[in-house]
């Protein structure tokens, strides 16, 4: 039977215990328990919440998004098709100027709506505007709403100091969220701030996920992991068809064609 971690008191009909939120290791039958434990739960409590970010951040995500190929074979289906453009997503009826497009009242009640992929859009626009603060508030409304995106380019403005505060605390505290959902760049970024801090270990753990979902410079860190003995004979060798399988699974006809009329344009 479980009891509280401060007075031994056990869970009956009249008493209910409630975990630590940040360990969930042990239980208290009140808040006054609670911070009189403290004192006493402080250094492993901190210890375990940290073993419990680990587990979450070095999980590797699925990363699964609508790729450009999908946005080419729509353009192509309404060309073929002699249809009006839609939106690939919404399938609403693209603006026709940049006045109409920055009025677009469906993107609006989308924001109103607090749909995190358009307040993500908006706080682009914003940006390449310059508008910084703008940016920075669309931006922390997704990231709250768990747009991995989001906070991805919330480490970059606390990196470069665009609009706030240069913040590594911040910026690294970005990166791992969005890394948590599956931003390969977020990944990268994170074992460039591993490696820099000497731990290699965490690194190397890092660009292995990212080579996974594959992100080519994540792999020639890889690589070199492996040359200076960081990385085992077993796990470079899965991290090579991890990331030859995600680079194969993106090589369709409709991408390769989405991606030669982009360097065209």
């Amino acid at each position: 039977m479980m009891c509280c971690a401060a007075c031994g008191n056990a869970e009956v009909d009249d008493i209910k215990l409630r975990k630590c939120t940040a360990c969930y290791l042990v239980k208290y039958c009140s808040v006054k328990c609670q911070k009189e434990h403290r004192p006493q739960h402080k250094k492993e409590c901190k210890k375990r919440a940290a073993e419990l970010r680990d587990k979450i951040l070095f999980k590797q995500c699925c990363s699964k998004f609508i790729c450009k190929g999908c946005c080419y074979a729509n353009d192509v289906r309404e060309l073929e098709g002699k249809l009006q453009p839609k939106c690939p997503f919404c399938r609403h009826p693209n603006p026709n100027s940049d006045v109409e497009r920055e009025r677009n009242t469906l993107m609006v009640k989308r924001v109103e709506a607090n749909d995190p992929v358009a307040l993500y859009q908006m706080g682009g626009k914003r940006h390449q505007k310059g508008d910084y603060d703008g940016a920075f508030q669309y931006w922390t409304k997704a990231a709250a709403l768990g747009h991995a995106g989001a906070h991805f380019n919330l480490s970059i403005m606390y990196q470069e100091g665009q609009g706030v505060e240069e913040n590594q605390k911040k910026e690294v505290y970005h990166l791992e969220e969005a890394a948590i959902g599956g931003n390969p760049y977020a990944r990268h970024n994170l074992a460039i701030v591993e490696g820099k801090s000497g731990r290699y270990e965490r690194a190397m753990k890092h660009d292995i996920i990212a080579a996974n979902l594959g992100h080519d410079n994540s792999l020639e860190h890889v690589i070199e992991g492996f040359k200076a003995g960081l990385v085992s004979k077993e796990d470079f060798a899965a991290t090579l068809r991890a990331h030859q399988a995600a680079v194969d699974a993106t090589k369709t006809a409709q991408r390769e064609e989405a991606e030669a009329g982009r360097r065209v344009m």
